[in-house]
């Protein structure tokens, strides 16, 4: 199949784009390339084309068979940098991208969207797919009206699949450091602190990078009537974690580490637990959040890891959105000003 990935270059494309390879895909990248020369190992070798989201149009899609379409505003602290561009690229330029893969031909059109969508959870019961959404950031809000706008175009010919990921973790050639399991693997490696930044108690639905990719790959070759316009949380049910629990894994199995609050630590309002049984029709989740520390902190030991890397742009997404503006090479609306 032919494939275009959007955000091939990013956290999740990285380790995607090879699964898609290795599966008899023909995977192209669209990528604005914000994080070139800020890799974490070996980058797969993709075909791509350098452009913005907002400016891709029928013809960016004409031959392809199917979009995976990843690119977006990655997380929260991006979001509130500015909750305006964040609406212009994750719902606005995300629904036109849509519609102009419609238009142009394109049968499946996979949407990597969040279980953030389900905000402050009011239960304490796991939320299926058909629980209502309760964002409370304007990155989980974006995701909200890109699924609702995204549902409604689909058609006997177009056939959008909307996949919820749990929080992710776990190494790629794109490492993240801004989400959570990542960044206290890190901190505790690096400085002997499992450093959490609230008070412990909000649940998170976890799911390993790789699980994430390969869910694609799975909502990629199902029978259409399997996965037409419906959403899928991406995940384990094992894996809804406290994020203090989280904690003392971790604290477990770093040398010498120790668990502390960073100042100013306080309660999260994004607590949920999720229901992933309806994902079993899709595929079967391989990694366990144990399993993944243990990866990462072989990674970071092999790397030789410091403080002042992690903290730097090459993993935190907003620090290399900050020196890019800076650098004058993103406007305020975050578009290019040079290329890469």
């Amino acid at each position: 199949m032919k494939v275009l990935v959007t955000g091939h270059d990013g956290y999740i494309g990285t380790v995607l784009t090879p699964l898609l390879a290795a599966a008899g895909h023909d995977a192209t990248g669209l990528d604005t390339s914000l994080f070139a020369n800020h890799a974490f190992g070996e980058l797969p070798d993709v075909a791509a084309r350098e452009r913005d989201i907002r400016d891709a149009g029928p013809e960016e899609f004409e031959g392809f068979d199917a979009v995976i379409h990843l690119a977006a505003l990655s997380n929260d602290p991006l979001g509130d940098l500015s909750p305006a561009v964040t609406y212009a690229i994750n719902h606005n330029a995300s629904v036109a991208l849509a519609r102009a893969a419609r238009e142009a031909g394109v049968a499946r059109f996979l949407y990597s969207s969040s279980c953030s969508t389900y905000g402050a959870g009011d239960t304490d019961a796991p939320l299926d797919e058909h629980a209502p959404f309760n964002p409370v950031t304007p990155y989980a809000n974006s995701k909200v009206l890109a699924e609702r706008a995204i549902s409604a175009l689909a058609t006997d010919g177009f056939s959008p699949v909307f996949l919820r990921n749990a929080t992710a973790y776990g190494v790629s050639p794109r490492m993240r450091g801004d989400i959570v399991v990542n960044n206290l693997v890190a901190y505790a490696y690096a400085t002997g602190e499992v450093r959490m930044q609230s008070d412990g108690t909000p649940w998170r639905p976890l799911a390993h990078v790789e699980d994430i990719a390969n869910a694609f790959v799975a909502a990629l070759e199902a029978p259409r009537d399997a996965v037409h316009n419906e959403a899928f949380n991406i995940g384990r049910d094992e894996d809804n974690h406290q994020i203090r629990d989280i904690a003392r894994m971790i604290e477990a199995t770093v040398p010498d580490a120790k668990v502390t609050l960073a100042p100013g630590a306080s309660p999260d309002r994004r607590s949920y637990r999720v229901d992933f049984s309806k994902s079993a029709r899709l595929f079967t989740p391989r990694w366990s959040v144990q399993r993944g520390i243990d990866e990462m902190l072989a990674a970071y030991d092999a790397a030789g890891l410091t403080l002042e890397q992690f903290l730097s742009p090459r993993f935190q997404r907003i620090a290399r959105i900050r020196e890019l503006v800076e650098a004058g090479e993103l406007d305020a609306d975050l578009r290019r000003r040079v290329r890469a």
